[in-house]
């Protein structure tokens, strides 16, 4: 039998169904997930809008080129209304943040006439060639033909610096998710957003993890004083169906336009349909406000229960997006919460990364938080 490729490692379990914020395994155990397939399932798993959309949608028409309208695209439309970014009037779809993050790239050369463009040092946007060339960590770019035109700054001081008139854009996570779980500082985005403004660049915010209420608003950069030019999305605006937008104005994509970029996949039916259950879902159960008011929550258990403890550096993130960091690798941490009924995943070298769904309620972050204080008691000594 042909194997498949993993990309991460094997954990070990055989997942089959998930309901809300839970998954069981083949043996019919129940897990509390903060994995959520890398923060994808932030509205739970199977939800029945969702469902039945998909389900309604695939037994009219599974593929529709955007040479050609259906009906499905004008109400995904109207749905990608409601949550678009003020002042933008554009959207592009495709299948996965990475994609996305390509065309927002793309999109700037072709626009600005440049080929500069400034990241963060931490930062995680994608493993294709585009996206990877703006992604920090030498463990994914080693041994690829990234970009040479990429610049990498840390602070205040680098930006204002690096930051000049060849610059076609400066790109950012408003928190480092894969970088350790890391918002940014106030000081930093001001510097990077007046400098990139001034030069007449563009603002690229990639919110594929924090985007879409995760961080206990609609999309994170609002916690700054910022517009961006060009918001980057993905994840859980699908709901697990594979998705990835851009959201933009009609000036700057217009730049793409006779071909310079396509997708085969991107806005194809059964996409639009998950992304309009999704953002029905996101507004009608006001995932937002209860994923503030769980982070808030989540956050003081951290605090009170964990925070002290020896092994623990810092607990950091925003709503429900939470990151505890540790003295160590968080591995064994991370497997003895498994073995608790508890999934969560790693980020940077020593951050256990929490991701769950917004309905999470106080009596499994009750459990979660216990769990987490006998794990790593149990497994480094407090």
């Amino acid at each position: 039998m042909v194997e498949l490729f993993r990309f991460y490692e094997d954990r070990g379990l055989v997942l089959v169904k998930g309901y809300m914020q839970y998954v069981w395994d083949s043996n019919d155990r129940r897990y509390i997930d903060l994995h959520t397939g890398h923060g994808v399932a932030f509205l739970g798993h199977s939800h029945p809008r969702l469902k039945d959309e998909l389900s309604a949608q695939a037994s009219r028409l599974a593929t529709c080129s955007l040479s050609f309208r259906c009906p499905i695209q004008d109400e995904a439309l109207d749905a990608l209304d409601k949550i678009t970014p003020k002042g933008m009037d554009s959207v592009m779809l495709f299948n996965s943040g990475s994609e996305a993050v390509e065309a927002a790239l793309k999109t700037t050369w072709a626009y600005t006439g440049r080929r500069k463009i400034v990241a963060l040092k931490g930062s995680f946007h994608g493993r294709t060639l585009g996206s990877l060339s703006v992604t920090w960590n030498p463990k994914y770019r080693n041994g690829f033909p990234v970009m040479s035109e990429v610049v990498f700054i840390k602070d205040v001081s680098d930006a204002e610096n690096v930051v000049d008139s060849n610059t076609a854009a400066v790109i950012i996570e408003p928190i480092q998710g894969e970088g350790g779980v890391i918002p940014l500082s106030s000081d930093l985005v001001k510097v990077l957003y007046e400098r990139i403004k001034a030069v007449d660049g563009l603002f690229i915010v990639d919110e594929v993890q924090t985007g879409f209420g995760r961080t206990g608003a609609l999309w994170a950069y609002s916690y700054y004083n910022v517009k961006p030019d060009i918001l980057v999305a993905g994840k859980s605006i699908g709901s697990g169906f594979p998705v990835g937008a851009v959201f933009s104005h009609r000036e700057y994509l217009n730049s793409l336009k006779g071909g310079r970029h396509g997708s085969t996949f991107g806005g194809n039916p059964l996409a639009l349909a998950a992304v309009k259950a999704s953002i029905e879902t996101l507004l009608s159960d006001d995932a937002v406000t209860k994923a503030n008011m769980a982070g808030s929550s989540f956050m003081d258990m951290l605090i009170k229960k964990v925070q002290q403890l020896r092994p623990v550096r810092e607990i950091r993130g925003r709503g429900l997006m939470l990151g505890v960091d540790l003295r160590f690798p968080p591995s064994r941490v991370l497997n003895c919460l498994q073995e608790k009924g508890i999934l969560a995943l790693k980020a940077g070298v020593t951050v256990v990364r929490f991701l769950p769904p917004y309905m999470i309620g106080h009596e499994d972050m009750e459990v979660v938080v216990d769990g987490l204080r006998e794990c790593i008691c149990g497994e480094h000594g407090c």
